[in-house]
C-alpha cells in the first residue's frame, strides 16, 4: 500500500505537467479557478495553467523539449483526458476549440490506484517505445474491476467555448455508453462502471460520479478548496512563473485510507491496517504531517520543484513531524562538512528528531527506488553478491537503514536517541574509486559507540555477517557484508578533525576515513557554489548532484542496461545538476526547492 501511494503522488506531479503541456496558444476562457469547484475536503489537489502564453508557454516548452528531446513534449500525456471508449483525441481537432487556461483535478478517494501507478511508468519510461500515451486514471473504466475500485474523483477544466465544450462532453460519453442521469438539479451522463460526464456551469467536468457530485455540491455551496486556509496560505506564498502545482493535505489523505481500509475489511485488497493508520508514501516523506504544496517552475534551461510544507494542522498526527522539506532546510551545515570531491552530497537535520521522521524518509525514498527492479526486495541478508546492480545497492543499504530507523521504543532509544544532523555522500568515478557513506552527527558519543555494538549483532540476527573491526580514526568499527554490495560495508564510530563525534556507515574503511578527516569540504567547492547560484534567493544548499560523473559510473561499471535506471538514461543524459536546499517561508511555512538543470538542445 505504502509504495502504490508514492506512486500515486508521483503520478499526480506528472498530471500536472501533463495538463499544463498540452496546450497551446492564448485562450480567452473564463480564468475560472478549478479550486474554487473543488471540494476543500479533497486530499490531493492538481492546478495548472493549460494553455499557457508569453515567457510560461516559451519556458515550458523549452525545458520539456531539452528533458525529452521531443518537439513536442506533452502530446503522450493527453490520453489523461481519453476516457472508456473514445477514440485517441487531437489536441487542435478535440480539444482547442473549448479549451479555456486552466483545470484541476483532485482525488476523494485513492482506492487501489493502480491506473496511476501505470500513469506515472508511462510517463516516466513512455512505455518503452516512446510512443505509448497516458490513461484515464479513474473507477471502474480504468480497468481496476468494479465501480467504486479504482480513485475516486474528476476533472475539472475551464473552457473558452461553451457549445464546443457540450458537443465534447456528449460525443465522450456516448463513446462510454453513458445514460443520462442528474443530481441537485444537474443533468450528467454516467456509464455503468461509475465513469461521469458533465458541464457544470462553465466547466467540463470528467471523472466518477462521486467525483462529479463533489463538484455539483461545491458549487452549490459546499466548502471549496480555494476557501480553505491551509490551501489559501501555501497558494499565496507559491513561487511566480509556476507551470502547476500539486496540493496534498495529510489528515484528510489518512482518513481517506483509513476508510477505504476499513471498507476493504482486514487483509483486504486495499491493504488495510498499518498502510491505512499512518501517512503513506511521498506526502509524509516531503512533508510529514504538514498541509504540501509542490509547484513546477520551468525556465529555458531549468526544471525547478518549490515543495513548501505549512503549519500543521488540527488533527495532524504531530509525530510525524516535518518531513525532509523541514530536514533539508537545516542541512546547509552538514552538507558542507562533506568530503569536497562528492558528485552527489546531501544534508538533512536532525535526522533523529520527532520519531527519526527524517531517517525514515531516506529508507522510504531508497525503498521506492529499489522497487523500479525486477527482482524482489527484502529477501535478508547474505554473503555478498557477484553481479552488481543498482537495486542490489539500494537494497543493501536498507538492511541497515531498516534497523536504524524502525519505529520501535527500543530503536528510539538506541539508535534515534543520540542522532544529530546528517549527510549522504558519493565519490568516485570507477567501481574501484567508489566511497560513498551515510554521516551522523553523534549527541552522546558514547551511546552512538554502544550503537555499533548493537546495530552489529542486529544485522547478525537477521542472518548477515557482521565482524568487529580496526580503523584508524574511530572508536568502534564493524565490517558487514550484505547482498548487493560490492564492497563490504563499515559501521563505525569516530571522532571528526573538529572534534565532532559521527556515527558512519561507508563502502570500505576509505570511505570512512573520508567521512571523518576529508582532504576537502563541499563548503569551498565549486559544485557548492554553483548549487547556491542555482538556487537563487538566498537559499543555502543542502543538495548537490551531478550527473555526469554519476552516468560515467553507471556505463563504466556496465549499469546502463540494469533495469532499475535505464528506463531513465534519457533523462538523466538531457541533465546536469540538481541542486537543494531550503528556507523558512515565515508562519511557520518551510520550502524545499530542487533545481534540475537542463543540457543544452543538440542537433
Amino acid at each position: 500500500m505504502r509504495t502504490r501511494i508514492v506512486s500515486t503522488a508521483f503520478a499526480l506531479a506528472v498530471l500536472t505537467a501533463a495538463l499544463a503541456g498540452c496546450g497551446s496558444g492564448a485562450s480567452t476562457g473564463t480564468s475560472a479557478d478549478p479550486a474554487g469547484v473543488t471540494p476543500g475536503s479533497a486530499p490531493v489537489y492538481v492546478g495548472a495553467v493549460v494553455r499557457p502564453s508569453a515567457t510560461l508557454k516559451t519556458n515550458a516548452l523549452a525545458a520539456g523539449s531539452k528533458l525529452t528531446h521531443q518537439t513536442d513534449p506533452y502530446s503522450r500525456l493527453l490520453g489523461v483526458l481519453q476516457t472508456p471508449g473514445s477514440p485517441a483525441l487531437d489536441f487542435s481537432r478535440d480539444v482547442s476549440p473549448w479549451l479555456g487556461p486552466n483545470a484541476g483535478l483532485f482525488v476523494t478517494s485513492l482506492g487501489s490506484s493502480e491506473a496511476l501507478e501505470g500513469l506515472l511508468q508511462q510517463a516516466l519510461t513512455g512505455g518503452g517505445g516512446g510512443a505509448a500515451t497516458a490513461q484515464w486514471p479513474f473507477g471502474g473504466g480504468s480497468g481496476t474491476g468494479a465501480a467504486g475500485a479504482g480513485p475516486q474523483g474528476a476533472i475539472v477544466l475551464d473552457t473558452s467555448e461553451l457549445a464546443a465544450a457540450r458537443t465534447f462532453v456528449s460525443n465522450a460519453a456516448a463513446h462510454a455508453g453513458a445514460h443520462a442521469s442528474s443530481y441537485r438539479g444537474v443533468s450528467y451522463e454516467v456509464t455503468s462502471s461509475g465513469d461521469a460526464f458533465a458541464v457544470v456551469d462553465r466547466f467540463v467536468v470528467l471523472g466518477t460520479e462521486s467525483g462529479l457530485h463533489a463538484v455539483i455540491d461545491t458549487m452549490q455551496g459546499a466548502a471549496s478548496l480555494k476557501s480553505d486556509s491551509a490551501y489559501s496560505q501555501l497558494q499565496s506564498l507559491a513561487p511566480p512563473g509556476a507551470l502547476g502545482h500539486v496540493y496534498a493535505n495529510p489528515t484528510a489523505l489518512s482518513a481517506s485510507l483509513r476508510a477505504a481500509a476499513a471498507h476493504a475489511g482486514a487483509g483486504g485488497a486495499l491493504g488495510a491496517g498499518a498502510g491505512a493508520q499512518r501517512l503513506p508514501g511521498l506526502v509524509g516523506v516531503l512533508g510529514g504531517a504538514r498541509p504540501l504544496n509542490v509547484s513546477l517552475v520551468p525556465s529555458s534551461d531549468s526544471l525547478a520543484l518549490d515543495a513548501d510544507a505549512g503549519p500543521s494542522t488540527a488533527g495532524s498526527a504531530g509525530a510525524q513531524g516535518g518531513g525532509l522539506v523541514a530536514a533539508a532546510a537545516a542541512g546547509n551545515r552538514a552538507l558542507g562538512e562533506l568530503p569536497g570531491e562528492s558528485w552527489l552530497a546531501a544534508g538533512l537535520g536532525n535526522v533523529g528528531g520527532v520519531a527519526g521522521g527524517s531517517l525514515s524518509g531516506i529508507h522510504s525514498l531508497l525503498s521506492l527506488a529499489s522497487t523500479l527492479g525486477s527482482s524482489r526486495a527484502g529477501e535478508g541478508v547474505s554473503a555478498p553478491q557477484a553481479t552488481l546492480s543498482v537495486k542490489g545497492l539500494l537494497e543493501g543499504l536498507l538492511t541497515p537503514l531498516s534497523v536504524l530507523s524502525a519505529n520501535t521504543a527500543q530503536a528510539r532509544r538506541d539508535y534515534l536517541s543520540w542522532m544529530g544532523d546528517a549527510g549522504v555522500f558519493a565519490s568516485g568515478t570507477s567501481v574501484l574509486e567508489l566511497k560513498g557513506g551515510v554521516v551522523i552527527d553523534s549527541k552522546s558519543p558514547a551511546a552512538s559507540r554502544a550503537a555499533v555494538a548493537k546495530l552489529q549483532s542486529a544485522l547478525r540476527s537477521a542472518g548477515g555477517e557482521a565482524t568487529t573491526a580496526s580503523i584508524p580514526g574511530t572508536e568502534a568499527a564493524v565490517e558487514a557484508k550484505l547482498t548487493g554490495l560490492p564492497v563490504t560495508l563499515v559501521i563505525a564510530d569516530g571522532r571528526a578533525a573538529n572534534g565532532q563525534t559521527k556515527f558512519v556507515m561507508g563502502l570500505g574503511a576509505a570511505s570512512i576515513q573520508d567521512a571523518l578527516n576529508p582532504p576537502s569540504t563541499m563548503s569551498g567547492s565549486s559544485s557548492y557554489s554553483a548549487a547556491q547560484t542555482a538556487l537563487g534567493e538566498g537559499i543555502q544548499p543542502s543538495i548537490a548532484v551531478n550527473f555526469s560523473t554519476l552516468l560515467s559510473l553507471l556505463e563504466g561499471v556496465g549499469l546502463g542496461e540494469d533495469p532499475t535506471v535505464s528506463k531513465f538514461l534519457p533523462y538523466l543524459r538531457s541533465s546536469t545538476t540538481l541542486s537543494g536546499g531550503g528556507k523558512s517561508l515565515g508562519g511557520g511555512v518551510e520550502r524545499l526547492r530542487l533545481v534540475l538543470g537542463l543540457a543544452p538542445a543538440t542537433g
